[in-house]
């Protein structure tokens, strides 16, 4: 299945896919891709059992909001691509490295991305993310997917000058307004190879990203797994897992982001961003 939620921000509705790619509104039968109530095993289970011909059609260009709402946990994995790691200076880590995003940095897929007062270097990182089904506290590595309520795309917007040379944690440069662009859609796991998907982004029409999952450091299952032996994730959390290399901390003359610049960016399967970035406003 391929979830979305449409309309205004804050109001977002939640809606099905159906065959022909059009929006059915299923706001009647869910109150929302959130929590336990929205993305458990048994409503993704009261979902799939649907008649989405008896659902209305959502009119075409609604804007699509994040496909996960009231997120309360928003989870980073940094340098899990080894040739991202090798671009930016940084040893292959051991581990996992885990920093924070904040749940209030979600936007809609097609969303503007504001420059943050004082910004530096703005920067992109197309990557996979996965959103929590049920709750998850020493997951084995074996039954990690059944965690899993689906993926989507993230862009992990990062102002390296905040989270490089500001000191302390990589958090400031990770959490401003607008940095965690999701979506189209929230994609369960029975829809995908999560272990073989390409994934790319542009800048201005110049392709900067070219990766593929298969060359993931740490595979989504083990991530979660380990993740979770430090904190309990709740249904509706967020993980992000790292992006491949082209960003533009790795140039050897880096072009960052500007007002007026206009990112694109997707993963097979999981559908297509576009943002364009403008000026911080109060």
């Amino acid at each position: 299945m391929r979830l979305v939620r449409f309309g205004d921000a804050g109001r977002e509705k939640p809606g099905l896919l159906d065959g022909k790619g059009r929006i059915r509104d299923v706001s009647g039968e869910v109150p929302d891709y959130s929590g336990e109530e929205g993305l458990s095993p048994r409503a993704m289970e009261k979902l799939r059992g649907l008649d989405l011909s008896a659902m209305p059609v959502v009119e075409e260009g609604v804007r699509l909001g994040p496909p996960v709402g009231y997120v309360r946990n928003f989870i980073g994995i940094g340098l899990n691509y080894a040739d991202h790691a090798a671009e930016a200076g940084l040893r292959i880590p051991r581990e996992p490295v885990i920093f924070n995003k904040i749940g209030n940095c979600i936007v809609g897929p097609n969303d503007d991305v504001m420059i943050p007062r004082g910004s530096l270097k703005l920067d992109w990182e197309v990557e996979i993310a996965f959103v929590i089904g049920k709750r998850s506290r020493y997951v084995e590595e074996a039954d990690a997917m059944s965690h899993i309520a689906g993926f989507c795309v993230c862009n992990d917007i990062s102002e390296r000058h905040f989270q490089t040379e500001r000191s302390g944690q990589w958090a400031k440069g990770k959490c401003c307004e607008t940095f965690g662009p999701l979506g189209p859609w929230l994609v369960t796991p029975d829809e995908l190879d999560i272990d073989n998907l390409g994934l790319w982004l542009d800048v201005n029409g110049v392709r900067r990203q070219t990766g593929s999952t298969s060359k993931m450091i740490f595979k989504i299952p083990y991530t979660l797994a380990y993740v979770s032996q430090f904190m309990t994730l709740e249904p509706g959390d967020v993980v992000t897992t790292g992006t491949p290399p082209g960003v533009a901390l790795g140039m050897k003359e880096p072009e960052w982001l500007k007002a007026g610049d206009v990112m694109t960016l997707g993963i097979d399967g999981l559908g297509e961003q576009k943002q364009r970035v403008v000026p911080f406003e109060l």
